[in-house]
């Protein structure tokens, strides 16, 4: 609305109302047109607020923060690493004897007492023997040809019963030992001298169950 034009006619209007008599009416119009220009203030716009946690995910905007990222896959476990087959077990009795891992015990002429490399070697067939205690040994007791049959039968025997004790005393079950005495009978070098009269002269192992 115009004002200043507004104000000029009821200047006009006053003067007017003046020289005819109507004073009252002029200043009763003059009120109106003044509360009439009053401007109305300009609206307020009210201040943008902040979208809520997550509006640009759900509009699909950019994140602020990356997305986290899966859990990788835990690796397969390795498959266990199998022992290598005990070359013993696939092997036959007569294959295992043939290269015995037992060796024979030697005595003295005319003797059962084992010396003292003759309770070696009783240890390390025990070591042996409780690495297999399902097998069972036979202890043979052998002589020289010197002798009658029968004496050397008697011999054999107390040579393989003197080796069967010491691997008791080393901690073997006696169930798992045999014994048997084969005197003169079967000797292991057929020569007449010393040297074959001492390699026949043994207790001999023979694994005769595994």
């Amino acid at each position: 609305m115009n004002c200043s034009g507004s104000g000029r006619d009821a200047a006009r209007s006053v003067a007017f109302g003046t020289t005819r008599g109507g004073a009252a009416a002029a200043v009763a119009l003059a009120m109106l047109v003044a509360a009439s220009c009053v401007r109305n203030p300009p609206p307020v716009e009210p201040e943008p607020t902040a979208p809520p946690p997550g509006a640009e995910e759900m509009a699909g905007g950019r994140p602020d923060r990356p997305a986290p990222r899966p859990n990788p896959r835990p690796a397969a476990p390795l498959p266990p690493v199998l022992p290598e087959e005990d070359e013993f077990t696939t092997r036959s009795l007569e294959e295992i004897n043939r290269d015995s891992p037992l060796s024979p015990v030697f005595f003295a002429y005319d003797s059962s007492e084992l010396d003292g490399e003759a309770q070696g070697v009783l240890e390390a067939n025990a070591d042996v023997l409780m690495q297999f205690p399902t097998w069972v040994v036979t202890i043979e007791g052998h002589c020289d040809e010197r002798g009658t049959p029968e004496y050397n039968l008697g011999l054999g025997e107390r040579r393989a019963l003197a080796v069967r004790d010491h691997l008791v005393r080393l901690g073997l079950p006696v169930s798992q030992l045999r014994t048997v005495s084969y005197g003169k009978e079967f000797p292991f070098a057929p020569g007449n001298d010393e040297a074959s009269w001492a390699a026949n002269r043994r207790a001999h192992f023979v694994i005769t169950a595994q």
